[in-house]
């Protein structure tokens, strides 16, 4: 009885906060990739289970990856809520893929302070992936008019750059904001401050803190799909949405650094695992360390150029222990490696770049393997032959037992029958004289 209450009393809790609207607030804060993406997306759906009244986006980029971005922009548009994208705090920014976030909005607001545009697309391994991260200084009231030099550009570029100011165009239609400013932003880089975008209809509010967003919002009327929503946000309380462990997971492994070192602690963890079968704990931490590596890599803008010399390398070093070249392919495969590494990350944003003390850690490592293992070889080589019965000629061995005429002796864990001039034993001491199959002829120790 007692837990049949206890349920009810936890049914009826949990209908009162779903019944409860509040303002959920989303951060974006950081570069944009899959984790920011896979955080904001989830957080907008909980918000709508909660029965949320809107739902503010608080944002601050410097850009970020256009698959995440694009991601982003279609749960925005399909969410039955309204979305308030909001730069701030003052400092802030919306740069390049943050600019798109904010037409897509239904509300666009900033703080003092603030400032957004330079969204033109920088082309990253796959020409229909580009990532946008190319900044420049906000133009202030000026909005980037001004003409600017631009170098010559490739038709392939000229497509991204095309596709992209077409879509932030849309964007800029479905909330009817300034949809020519919007194509300088993406053609020209221009950028904007928190007045300027309000004179020029980019944003609808500038509000220094979110209680006073959300006074300014109070009876407004906005788009949310095919139908007006009248807000009603004056009394409403504010929830921020916390970052969770599967956000912050995600937002670890797809750091390019740590995938970098998970690939190559996958890789060295197999190849242990096939040298020294068995043993299984190398084999299924490399497994998963590559599992891993590979989720982080195709959410990644990957250099397959740079991935294939980076497995080149290994493979040659991997090769230097089993041919007898003296270093020229372990020489080799650390060019090849250090190469692969630098060109892994095809882009030029920061965040998504590997840095060059990871590269060169990783690659004194491999090299200081590489000469273990070339040392290990060549002492290996200067070592006598120990292969047949030959090395047992000169070992010592004590006599185990005597049975009939035939004593016997342990040599190397193995019992062998002897043959000596003298009488011999138990615990006598003996030194092998030759072999003659499986006899071994011996000379006694002398007691002195």
């Amino acid at each position: 009885m007692f837990y049949r209450y206890l349920l009810l009393l936890l049914t009826l809790f949990a209908l009162n906060t779903n019944a409860r609207a509040d303002a959920w607030l989303i951060d974006v804060d950081g570069a944009i990739g899959p984790a920011m993406a896979d955080h904001f997306v989830r957080g907008l759906e909980q918000a709508e289970t909660a029965n949320a009244e809107l739902v503010i986006m608080r944002i601050d980029t410097p850009g970020g990856l256009d698959i995440a971005m694009r991601e982003m922009i279609k749960a925005i548009l399909a969410a039955p809520l309204p979305v308030v994208a909001y730069v701030a705090p003052g400092g802030a920014r919306a740069a390049s893929a943050g600019t798109y976030l904010l037409y897509a909005s239904s509300v666009a607001a900033m703080a003092p302070g603030t400032n957004l545009g330079a969204a033109t697309p920088v082309q990253i391994g796959k020409p229909e992936l580009p990532q946008f991260g190319k900044e420049q200084a906000p133009a202030g009231e000026s909005g980037g008019d001004s003409a600017s030099a631009k170098p010559s550009m490739t038709a392939m570029e000229h497509k991204i750059v095309n596709d992209a100011a077409a879509y932030i165009q849309s964007l800029a239609q479905l909330h009817n904001r300034n949809s020519q400013w919007a194509e300088q932003a993406v053609r020209d880089g221009a950028s904007l401050s928190a007045n300027a975008a309000l004179k020029r209809g980019v944003i609808e509010i500038i509000a220094p803190t979110v209680a006073d967003l959300l006074k300014q919002l109070d009876g407004r009327t906005v788009v949310v799909g095919e139908e007006s929503v009248l807000l009603n946000t004056a009394d409403l309380a504010v929830y921020e949405h916390p970052v969770d462990w599967r956000s912050e997971f995600l937002s670890v492994i797809t750091d390019p650094n740590v995938a970098y070192i998970l690939m190559l602690v996958g890789v060295y963890g197999l190849l242990l695992e096939f040298y020294n079968p068995g043993g299984g704990l190398p084999g299924i931490t490399g497994a998963i360390c590559l599992v891993l590596a590979l989720y982080a890599f195709q959410t990644l803008p990957v250099s397959y150029a740079g991935l294939g010399l980076i497995i080149l390398g290994i493979a040659l070093m991997t090769a230097e222990a089993f041919s007898p070249s003296f270093g020229v392919l372990g020489l080799g495969g650390l060019v090849a490696f250090v190469v692969g590494s630098v060109f892994l990350m095809d882009t030029e944003m920061p965040a998504y770049q590997l840095a060059l003390p990871v590269i060169l850690g990783v690659a004194v490592f491999s090299a200081v393997l590489l000469v273990l293992g070339v040392g290990m070889m060549m002492r290996a080589r200067r070592r006598p032959v120990v292969n047949g019965l030959d090395h047992l000629l000169g070992a010592t061995a004590e006599v185990e037992d005597v049975p009939g005429d035939m004593p016997r002796v342990n040599l190397e864990g193995e019992l062998w029958s002897v043959v000596c001039d003298d009488s011999l034993a138990p615990h006598d001491r003996v030194t092998v004289e030759s072999i003659d199959g499986l006899t071994l002829h011996v000379s006694k120790h002398t007691k002195g």
